[in-house]
């Protein structure tokens, strides 16, 4: 009999809900001294709508599986394996690729410091000793 596992038919439902190709969905579930590993396969088409604006779907999605692994007494991470072939607009290591030669060709603008000294006024030794003389005077 085959073992049924909530996480992943939870997961299963909720992106093939979401998804315009659901058949291509594929989630595979493996467990080691780390708790369970979840990984989600999508159509490449369909990963902006798993990962969502600011990878906000994909946080929730983590966030509702957490919830549910703490249920179970599991701990659940997901991992959103990116298809072959699929293309990312933007990928970190070639950041300063992506920037327009114009915005490269630009020196950055460094304001320079001016600072102004402000001369330390000085006490001129004359009033000191004009302090100093009515004191004298008292009896103490």
């Amino acid at each position: 009999m085959a073992e049924k596992f909530e996480d992943k038919d939870f997961l299963d439902f909720v992106v093939k809900s979401i998804v315009k190709k659901p058949e291509d969905v594929v989630t595979k579930r493996s467990v080691d001294e780390m708790g369970v590993l979840l990984e989600l396969t999508v159509d490449k088409d369909d990963m902006g709508v798993v990962i969502g604006k600011e990878g906000k779907t994909a946080k929730a999605l983590r966030a509702l599986l957490k919830v549910l692994g703490a249920k179970n007494d599991a701990r659940v991470n997901l991992k959103i394996v990116e298809p072959e072939g699929s293309e990312r607009p933007y990928k970190k290591d070639e950041a300063s690729a992506s920037v327009p030669e114009e915005v490269k060709a630009e020196e950055p603008k460094v304001e320079e410091e001016t600072t102004e000294e402000t001369p330390v006024a000085e006490a001129p030794a004359e009033e000191e000793e004009d302090n100093e003389a009515p004191l004298a005077d008292l009896d103490l």
